[in-house]
């Protein structure tokens, strides 16, 4: 397992879900006490969060937050499943400083959450000897396995949908472009984009790989230490 980049928090705590009832709250028990738990993760989730499930928890680094804890990740069979949608544009970041990415080879600079026409995308990779293309890169959590096949989104996702259709409008000007999928479980042997899940999303995904959108999907390494980067996963061949 790699080394941890993104260190967990001291006072992490193993709970047990309860219920989600609001778009960024769960429920949770914890030492027989109801608490109240804060998520970032906006998507469904799907097969993760039932009831008795065991969950990782930090606790808030903002004393004055009215939820003290954070949901970090999903403990199935004893396999941590990081759920925290914040993670992807920390690793992008920590992988490029400690030569972990070697798509980004060559750039001498990230600039984070870099503004392109109305919105902002995760990451621009600049070279500062202008002898490379400016490199925009789009961050998303996995958390979705289906057949061995790591997938995204686990919900329609019209955002997601938006930033496809800004990375192809920018690799049409000569940009270098990419998605890089984070993977946060060890049970996928490949990625795909779910077009169960949205149908249009997949199709999107598809015709952004042939105008030269690139897809980066990474395993992530998840301890109760924190979380590292692993393999790359190859694109689904079931299209």
């Amino acid at each position: 397992m790699s080394e941890p980049l993104i260190f967990y928090p001291q006072g992490c705590r193993r709970a047990v879900f309860i219920r989600r009832y609001k778009r960024f709250t769960v429920e949770a028990m914890l030492d027989g006490d109801v608490v109240g738990v804060h998520t970032n993760n906006t998507g469904s989730m799907l097969g993760l969060l039932r009831e008795g499930q065991e969950i990782f928890i930090s606790p808030a680094q903002n004393s004055k937050r009215k939820l003290k804890w954070t949901l970090e990740a999903v403990v199935s069979f004893n396999e941590m499943i990081g759920v925290n949608t914040s993670v992807p544009n920390k690793m992008l970041q920590l992988a490029f400083e400690a030569g972990q990415l070697p798509e980004a080879v060559g750039y001498t600079t990230i600039k984070r959450e870099a503004k392109v026409g109305n919105s902002r995308l995760d990451g621009l990779f600049i070279d500062e000897s202008a002898k490379l293309p400016n490199l925009w890169v789009e961050c998303k959590n996995v958390t979705l396995v289906e057949d061995d096949v790591a997938c995204f989104p686990d919900a329609q996702t019209e955002r997601g949908r938006k930033h496809l259709m800004e990375l192809m409008d920018l690799a049409a000007k000569g940009d270098r472009v990419a998605l890089f999928f984070f993977v946060q479980r060890s049970d996928g042997n490949c990625f795909g984009p779910a077009d169960v899940v949205d149908p249009e999303y997949a199709e999107l995904f598809y015709k952004a790989l042939e105008v030269g959108v690139e897809c980066w999907a990474y395993e992530a390494t998840i301890s109760e230490s924190g979380i590292g980067i692993g393999r790359k996963l190859p694109l689904a061949a079931c299209r």
